[in-house]
């Protein structure tokens, strides 16, 4: 599931089009991708409409036509977007391509149909957008908020925690994996167990790995360096990059998750 910095890099995908306006509208309509919208009003309306904005939030994207229209992906697990800069060769997958005008598209494939469009006409911005919570490297994402949150939450464990998009937008499987290893928090530990000093590293690794992910993966791409957890987690064998200790993986909190014990004991 692409997280936080992998949206970031396909929300780059589709600014090349930018001040461009829309010649056509092809899409699938009967696929999944497009339950609860409506697909021939989002095909009539943005014809003729120039490409305004591309925002991102998280997990989320939002792409503004003119004055009122809003197109919101979802990229689930296998969706992916892309500019062509000439004329587009529809392939199976292509469930929404917008021509440009003076040639190119603006396309999004789904070969397993987990993600999905949103679309809405309206000049102020949709629920589904304007109801977001804070970004993670916002100012109104602040300590005292995620305190509040693993108080709320205090009998979960942390790696579930990390993981409700209600609080921690963008963050996913593996980010949240390196931020508690370099907060040095083992996964298991109950939210409402950790101390004022282990929350204080874990905002601030939040906020490390949110920069650090955005730089990296956001920008093109890039592979991690190979001190991050992220080179290692899903090797048999891997071991930590700080201790040279063997990592583990197990199921907490429904999702397969790795750490070092050596570098992230477990304290009860």
């Amino acid at each position: 599931m692409p997280e936080l910095a992998e949206v970031e890099y396909y929300r780059k995908r589709w600014l090349p089009a930018l001040e461009q306006s829309v010649a056509r509208v092809c899409l699938h309509a009967d696929k999944r991708i497009f339950r609860g919208a409506d697909s021939a009003a989002l095909a009539r309306n943005l014809t003729g409409e120039c490409f305004e904005a591309a925002l991102c939030h998280g997990k989320q994207m939002c792409f503004r036509f003119g004055n009122q229209h809003w197109l919101g992906v979802h990229l689930g697990m296998t969706g992916k977007l892309r500019h062509t800069a000439n004329a587009v060769a529809v392939e199976k997958h292509d469930h929404l391509v917008l021509e440009m005008v003076g040639g190119g598209a603006l396309v999004f494939s789904d070969p397993r149909l987990f993600g999905r469009i949103l679309y809405a006409n309206t000049s102020e911005p949709p629920d589904w957008w304007a109801n977001l919570p804070p970004e993670v490297l916002s100012a109104e994402f602040s300590e005292d908020w995620v305190n509040r949150f693993l108080d709320r939450r205090a009998g979960a464990p942390i790696k579930a925690v990390l993981l409700m998009q209600e609080r921690f937008p963008g963050i996913g499987n593996w980010m949240a994996d390196e931020i508690l290893w370099r907060a040095r928090i083992h996964p298991a530990t109950r939210a409402g167990r950790i101390s004022k000093l282990k929350r204080r590293a874990l905002f601030k690794s939040i906020r490390e790995v949110s920069e650090d992910a955005l730089a990296v993966i956001g920008t093109d791409w890039k592979r991690p360096p190979d001190d991050w957890l992220f080179n290692h987690r899903w090797k048999d064998g891997g071991r930590c990059p700080r201790t040279g200790g063997l990592l583990k993986r197990e199921t907490i909190g429904g999702r397969t998750t790795c750490w070092s014990p050596l570098w992230q004991p477990l304290r009860v």
